[in-house]
C-alpha cells in the first residue's frame, strides 16, 4: 500500500513538473515574445494537468505532490512520520526528474541551471500568500472537489502574484534545473522555499482557527 502511495507521489510530481516546464517552453516558443500569451499557455496546461493528476492519484496517495502539503498533513497527524518522509523524498525526486524530462522533450540540455532571476520581498510575499491559500483550499476539500479547487487556486495565483505562484519547494528545486520560461535561478530558491514554509505555517494556523470557529458556531 505504501509503495503504491509513494510511487503515485513520484509520478504525480514528475508529470506535474513536466507539464509546468514543458508548457512554459512551448508557450514561450509560440508566443513570439509576448509574455502574457506565454503565461496564459503555461497557466492553462498547469491547471489541466494538476486537476487530472489530483483526480488520478488522489485515491492512492492523497495527491500531495508538494512537501509543504505533506508537512501540514504530518503536523495535523493525518500522516505518520515515516510515510511523510517517503512522500517528500518522492516529491523531490519526481519534480527534478520532471524538469529533466521536459528539457529532453524539447531537445534542451537535460540539466540546465536557470538564469531567470526571481527574488525580492514582493516575490517572497507572493509565495507566502499563494502557499497559505493552497493549504487552506487543499485541506478544506475532499479529493473530488480538490481537483478543481486546488487547480483553480493555482491558476488564479499564476496571475495575481508577482512570483507566478510556485507554492511548492520540490517544484521550485525542479524548476531551477531548466533555463526556460518557468525557471528560477538556483541562488533564488532558498528565499522561495523559506517563503513557502512561512505560507504553509500561516495556512495551517488559519485552518485551525477556522475549524475552531466552526465548532463554536
Amino acid at each position: 500500500m505504501m509503495r503504491r502511495a509513494v510511487t503515485a507521489e513520484f509520478l504525480g510530481s514528475l508529470l506535474l513538473t513536466a507539464a509546468v516546464v514543458g508548457s512554459g517552453i512551448m508557450g514561450e516558443r509560440l508566443a513570439d515574445g509576448n509574455a502574457a500569451i506565454a503565461l496564459l499557455a503555461n497557466t492553462g496546461a498547469t491547471v489541466a494537468a494538476l486537476a487530472t493528476l489530483i483526480s488520478l492519484f488522489g485515491p492512492i496517495s492523497g495527491a500531495h505532490f508538494n512537501p509543504v502539503v505533506t508537512l501540514v498533513a504530518w503536523w495535523r497527524r493525518d500522516l505518520p512520520t515515516a510515510p511523510a518522509i517517503s512522500y517528500i523524498l518522492a516529491q523531490l525526486a519526481g519534480c527534478c526528474a520532471g524538469a529533466v524530462l521536459a528539457n529532453a522533450m524539447f531537445e534542451l540540455p537535460l540539466i540546465d541551471a536557470s538564469m531567470h532571476a526571481r527574488t525580492g520581498f514582493s516575490q517572497w510575499l507572493s509565495e507566502a500568500v499563494a502557499t497559505a491559500g493552497l493549504i487552506l483550499v487543499a485541506f478544506s476539500s475532499s479529493t473530488i472537489p480538490a481537483a478543481w479547487r486546488v487547480s483553480a487556486w493555482i491558476g488564479a495565483a499564476y496571475w495575481f502574484t508577482a512570483s507566478t505562484s510556485f507554492a511548492n519547494p520540490a517544484i521550485t528545486l525542479g524548476r531551477s534545473l531548466t533555463n526556460s520560461f518557468a525557471g528560477i535561478r538556483p541562488e533564488d530558491t532558498p528565499g522561495f522555499i523559506a517563503a513557502q514554509l512561512v505560507g504553509a505555517l500561516t495556512g495551517a494556523l488559519l485552518l485551525r482557527l477556522l475549524a475552531e470557529r466552526k465548532v463554536i458556531a
